[in-house]
């Protein structure tokens, strides 16, 4: 697959949040004190429009505030606001949505329970986004990923470093190969610009290869690797996810390990994404594919909230496997 450019791509889940936090703010402050039962009090007709006035600026910095916001000397993974911020906004409108709710139409109040466990929901959602946000959140589990820490370890859907920056950090004798196509519309300009800049600020970029390239078609020879890592990133190619594990297992060495991160149905995972969480690949599914495309399943566990497989290429095996 050819890699796009991502340098002039609008961040489209940014926007999104933006338009529906103006609507939902204007609402608070314009339709909502204009109900009686909300106009004939001081306090709850001042509250509404303080509740407003705050959605509304925090849906315009989730849409245009990151650019602000950057340190010359800190570690920047390419976070929009949008992810951080705006669980918290939805959980803002949905808890005054049902404060309305239960002023102007008491008898209306299952409405107003539904609406408050949705602003649970949303402020839990917040708190694990901002949670991994943060650059000091551990990226990667505790694993065996190259038992002698000398080697050539591949970081397949890098983005902006976080995972490579982890792996050269954490294998002080290993050289990483960081690679991505760099078109995400979800990181700052594809991440490129932003990995550069992080591996320099961490002190690994000597260390650190960048490669473009597809995780389906990997622009390298075979069983060129001693070990691999690959962090939320197979998980999102849908239909082309075994193509992108057949893959991997190709560029390992026989006995090379693969550290796999996805997101599966859970907790966490609810809180983040609600009920789209359940569409996502069970880990007895991930095991199962895992396996058909020839690896072994060394370990598996969880950290985060999200799921880990440590999987291995059979020493001996054939390097393709069909």
């Amino acid at each position: 697959m050819k890699s796009k450019s991502a340098s002039g791509k609008a961040h489209s889940h940014m926007w999104l949040v933006g338009v529906t936090g103006l609507v939902a703010g204007l609402a608070l402050m314009v339709y909502v004190p204009s109900l009686k039962a909300v106009s004939q009090s001081l306090f709850w007709f001042a509250g509404f429009h303080l509740i407003g006035g705050i959605v509304l600026l925090g849906s315009l910095y989730a849409t245009v505030g990151r650019r602000f916001r950057q340190r010359a000397d800190a570690l920047d993974f390419g976070w929009a606001p949008a992810w951080t911020l705006g669980p918290l906004l939805a959980a803002a409108v949905f808890l005054a949505m049902a404060l309305a709710v239960q002023i102007a139409a008491p008898s209306w109040w299952p409405s107003a329970v539904v609406l408050t466990l949705l602003a649970a929901n949303a402020f839990a959602g917040h708190l694990v986004a901002a949670s991994t946000a943060r650059p000091d959140h551990a990226p990667l589990p505790l694993i065996d990923l190259l038992p002698n820490h000398h080697g050539l370890v591949l970081d397949g859907g890098c983005g902006a470093g976080r995972t490579s920056i982890a792996v050269a950090r954490g294998l002080t004798g290993a050289n990483v190969v960081a690679l991505d196509r760099f078109d995400s519309d979800y990181i700052e300009g594809g991440g490129r610009a932003l990995l550069d800049r992080n591996l320099r600020l961490a002190g690994v970029a000597e260390r650190v290869r960048v490669q473009a390239g597809d995780l389906t078609g990997l622009p390298f020879d075979d069983a060129c690797f001693d070990a691999a890592v690959s962090a939320h990133a197979i998980d999102h190619l849908g239909g082309a996810t075994e193509a992108a594990l057949r893959e991997m297992r190709r560029v390992l060495k026989p006995g090379g390990r693969f550290l796999l991160v996805v997101w599966v149905p859970g907790w966490t995972m609810f809180a983040v994404a609600n009920v789209l969480s359940f569409a996502l690949t069970t880990r007895r599914a991930w095991h199962a594919m895992a396996r058909r495309n020839g690896f072994e399943v060394l370990d598996d566990g969880s950290f985060n909230g999200h799921c880990f497989l440590l999987l291995g290429k059979p020493v001996g095996a054939k390097t393709r496997h069909d």
